[in-house]
């Protein structure tokens, strides 16, 4: 392959951070040492900034080669999805990176990933579960699933659910700290609280018609729903969560429904977020349009 063009000095550097080493990459790409350490230079020399600090022992990204990083496995990857688009006249194919949730992701994303590989067999389908907010732009994923209302970006979107909030705490925390009558008992209450970006410590309610609401406080806070409501069940506290993660628990009377008179019916939005456009790949563009219709079947 010829490594003289920008996506070829790209492919170069990329290789250079994932092996770890000149020597190591060289010897991936089918080059010299001598080769890479000239194609990573004139690429610095190029953007007039160092993009790595090399010792004997290691190679350090500078702040300007994680930008470039990032860039340039987009780019690549870009270049590779236009190309099966066009040799594959569409065909949904290849491997397609989803990022989930830890709950959200066990709970309704793993049975929907199932029928979804039956459907699409050369769809290969990269699911990370986790609750910290990956970057698409940077390659990091092909579609992500967020909860609550997205910040303005170039990404597009597509709501593909929504779910109600419920507070709940165990028996066993209610018969040791007594149980809340109205909302402003909570003040008396350890409340378990997310600990994210996007996560309010107040709490609403609605009482005769009028919204309002009321800061909670507690020992705990977590980025997880799954993991709070496994420490209500435990009895560590009261939480408010998505009515999805404790369906089975509420069922079941392991974690008990608390204050439903007060609850003011909000509802979180669930999207799928991705990098739209002509060049979408096929295999983007029918996960997408797979949640949407599983969202529309469920609601019939």
């Amino acid at each position: 392959m010829d490594y003289n063009g920008r996506s070829g000095e790209m492919e170069v550097f990329a290789r250079v951070v994932d092996e770890g080493s000149l020597s190591a990459a060289s010897r991936a790409l089918g080059l010299t040492p001598s080769a890479v350490s000239r194609i990573i230079a004139r690429t610095e020399q190029r953007l007039g900034t160092r993009l790595l600090l090399r010792t004997t022992r290691a190679i350090t990204l500078t702040a300007e080669g994680d930008a470039y990083l990032r860039g340039a496995r987009r780019i690549l990857a870009d270049m590779v999805e236009v190309e099966e688009a066009i040799t594959d006249q569409g065909a949904p194919r290849g491997r397609l990176r989803v990022s989930a949730a830890l709950g959200h992701g066990r709970l309704t994303v793993v049975p929907l990933v199932a029928e979804f590989c039956a459907r699409y067999p050369q769809v290969l389908v990269d699911l990370s579960l986790s609750d910290e907010i990956v970057d698409i732009h940077g390659g990091q994923a092909d579609v992500a699933l967020r909860f609550g209302d997205l910040p303005d970006s170039s990404l597009s979107a597509r709501q593909i659910g929504d779910t109600g909030q419920v507070i709940v705490a165990s028996p066993e925390y209610l018969e040791r700290c007594g149980t809340p009558r109205v909302p402003e008992d909570l003040a008396r209450h350890n409340c378990l609280r997310f600990n994210f970006r996007r996560a309010n410590a107040d709490w609403p309610f609605r009482r005769d018609g009028r919204d309002f609401a009321l800061k909670m406080a507690g020992n705990i806070e977590c980025s997880s729903g799954e993991a709070l409501a496994q420490l209500a069940r435990l009895g560590a506290g009261i939480a408010r969560i998505g009515t999805f993660t404790v369906v089975d628990e509420l069922a079941s009377g392991q974690l008990m429904p608390l204050l439903e008179d007060y609850n003011p019916g909000d509802r979180e939005p669930i999207n799928a977020v991705f990098v739209g456009g002509p060049a979408m790949p096929a295999r983007v563009r029918v996960f997408v349009d797979f949640l949407v219709q599983h969202q529309q079947r469920s609601r019939a």
